[in-house]
């Protein structure tokens, strides 16, 4: 990994004449995990303004899995790759802040289908609105042509490494 140390300086001492680093020298997952982490930064202090405060990065994954119908906790498990028991407990603690509710499942049993409530959508409806946001505000500044590359270019890479139609687990990593 490129360490963006400062290049030594010329023998005449002149620092200006120092090299900046290049971060096209930086490893790839590098280059993805500092922009994921500048666009989530940016992105929950957003949401914190407009109310969800009360939210970390890991409830969104869990938003996602439950988008639209709902979803049992065994499948939020698996769609996160994480185990039942920390599924039911981010549950319990959506549920407490009234962002899900647990209602029967449609097709009985004992099994629950976990699903958003109103306040849940409406944070569904703002997140979009705050992504697309800063979206548009990275395409304004790289270019909306480039900003369409760069998709594709993920969107290729990800459909390319998808083993058997499925996607590896969305899930956050830290």
């Amino acid at each position: 990994m490129n360490t963006h140390q400062q290049a030594p300086s010329s023998a005449s001492g002149d620092a200006s004449e120092a090299t900046a680093p290049d971060p096209l020298d930086d490893e790839l997952a590098f280059l993805l995990g500092m922009a994921f982490q500048l666009l989530i930064s940016e992105f929950l202090r957003r949401l914190g303004e407009v109310g969800y405060g009360d939210l970390r990065p890991v409830h969104g994954f869990i938003f996602q899995a439950l988008t639209p119908h709902g979803a049992t906790a065994t499948e939020v498990s698996q769609q996160l790759g994480i185990t039942k028991q920390a599924t039911g407990q981010l549950l319990d603690q959506l549920e407490r802040l009234g962002y899900v509710r647990r209602e029967p499942h449609p097709l009985r049993g004992r099994r629950r289908l976990v699903v958003l409530t109103e306040r849940g959508r409406n944070h569904m409806a703002t997140a979009g609105a705050v992504l697309r946001q800063l979206e548009s505000e990275w395409a304004a500044q790289i270019g909306a042509e480039r900003m369409t590359e760069l998709r594709r270019a993920l969107a290729d890479l990800v459909n390319a490494n998808t083993r058997e139609g499925t996607p590896p687990p969305f899930r956050p990593v830290w």
